[in-house]
C-alpha cells in the first residue's frame, strides 16, 4: 500500500486528489496539510467527504510527513513549491509537484515568466509527468513535474503530428477555453459569479505562463524547435477545457490518414480517445480522459481536445504519474 500526504490541500486540486484517492486500491492518504487557518477536520473543510475520510488537515510538519508518507502531492503555489521540495526529497519522499517550478528546463524561461529559481538542481532532475510522451522518464522518478492544464490537451492534441514530422512548426496556433476552477478557489472579483454567469472573455494575451511550456513539450516531441502562438480564454462552466489546434501540414493528408495517425499513436492509451467528432468539455467532466477529434480544413489541419482541467489537467494526472512511479497499474483510482 503506497502512502500518500497531500501538501495544500484545502484548494480543488487538494479536493480533487482526495476523492480520487479514497477509492484507490492501493494508496492510503496518510497526512494532509494547509496553511493554519485553512486546517480542520476534512469533513468540515469538504462537505463531500463527510463520513468518508477521517483525517484532520493539520498545519505542515516536515518530520511528520516523512514517517507517514512515500510520495507527496505538493499542491502549493508557484515560488512557495521550490522552499519545500528539496527538503522533501532529502527526507526520501518522492514528490509530485503541481506548480510550475520543475516543469521549464531554461531557467531564464521560468524566471522571465515566475520568479527567481532557486532549486536548479532539482530542476534538470525532475522528470515531465505526461504519461502519454514521457512514460519513461516518469517510471521511478524521485520528482515528477505535474503538467500544466493547458500544455496537457493542446500537447497531446497535435502530439502524433509533430512526432512523425507531418507540419510545419513555426506556425502552430493553440486557442483554449477553460471553465473558472482554473483560477483557483481565491475569490476575485473578474471570476465572481455575477462576472462569470453568461460572460466568455480571453486573457494573458500574448504573455501567458503556459506558453513556454506548450512550446518546450512540442519541441521534445517534434525533435526541433516548435513556435506556438497560445491564447486562453474563460467560459461560463465550472470544469473543463476545451483546446482547438491549427497548424500547416507538410503535405496533402486525409481524415482517413490523419484518423489511422491517431489511433496508431494512442490506440495503447488508457484515457486518450480518439473520436470522429467534435469533443465538448462535458464529455470528460470528471474523468481523467482526454478526447481528441482532428479533420483538415481549407488545407489546414485542425485538432481539437476536451479534458477535465482538474483531473486530467491537475489531479488525475497527479495519481496517473503516482501509480507509474510505483510501478502499478496506470489506470488504479482513475477508472
Amino acid at each position: 500500500m503506497i502512502k500518500v500526504a497531500i501538501i495544500g490541500a484545502s484548494g480543488y486540486t487538494g479536493s480533487e486528489s482526495i476523492q480520487i484517492l479514497l477509492r484507490h486500491e492501493q494508496a492510503e492518504l496518510t497526512y494532509l496539510t494547509a496553511l493554519p487557518e485553512e486546517c480542520g477536520a476534512v469533513e468540515d473543510v469538504f462537505p463531500q467527504f463527510k463520513g468518508r475520510c477521517p483525517l484532520q488537515i493539520e498545519p505542515l510538519d516536515l518530520d511528520k510527513l516523512s514517517e507517514l508518507a512515500d510520495v507527496a502531492l505538493c499542491c502549493l503555489p508557484h515560488k512557495v513549491s521550490m522552499g519545500f521540495v528539496p527538503k522533501l526529497l532529502d527526507a526520501g519522499v518522492k514528490v509530485i509537484d503541481f506548480s510550475a517550478d520543475y516543469r521549464l528546463k531554461d531557467v531564464e524561461v521560468y524566471e522571465k515568466y515566475y520568479v527567481k529559481h532557486t532549486d536548479t538542481e532539482n530542476l534538470m532532475h525532475a522528470a515531465f509527468g505526461l504519461p502519454e510522451l514521457f512514460r519513461e522518464q516518469i517510471q521511478g522518478a524521485n520528482l515528477v513535474a505535474n503538467p500544466g492544464c493547458y500544455p496537457t490537451g493542446s500537447s497531446l492534441a497535435i502530439a502524433p503530428l509533430l512526432k512523425k514530422g507531418l507540419i510545419e512548426t513555426e506556425t502552430v496556433i493553440v486557442n483554449s477555453v477553460t471553465g473558472s476552477s482554473g483560477a483557483g478557489m481565491k475569490p476575485s472579483s473578474k471570476f465572481h459569479f455575477p462576472n462569470m454567469n453568461e460572460n466568455f472573455f480571453p486573457y494573458g494575451i500574448g504573455t501567458h505562463r503556459h506558453m513556454p511550456e506548450i512550446e518546450q513539450i512540442m519541441t521534445d516531441v517534434a525533435g526541433k524547435k516548435v513556435t506556438v502562438l497560445f491564447q486562453p480564454h474563460v467560459g461560463p462552466f465550472d470544469r473543463g477545457i476545451l483546446s482547438t489546434v491549427y497548424c500547416q501540414p507538410k503535405t496533402k493528408l486525409s481524415d482517413e490518414d490523419l484518423s489511422k495517425l491517431y489511433n496508431d499513436f494512442y490506440r495503447d492509451e488508457p484515457f486518450v480517445q480518439v473520436r470522429k467528432d467534435a469533443p465538448a468539455v462535458k464529455d470528460v467532466a470528471e474523468t481523467n480522459y482526454c478526447h481528441i477529434f482532428v479533420t483538415c480544413v481549407k488545407g489546414k489541419i485542425v485538432c481539437f481536445s476536451a479534458i477535465d482541467n482538474l483531473v486530467k489537467g491537475a489531479s488525475g494526472q497527479a495519481i496517473q504519474n503516482m501509480n507509474i512511479i510505483f510501478g502499478l497499474e496506470e489506470t488504479l483510482g482513475l477508472k
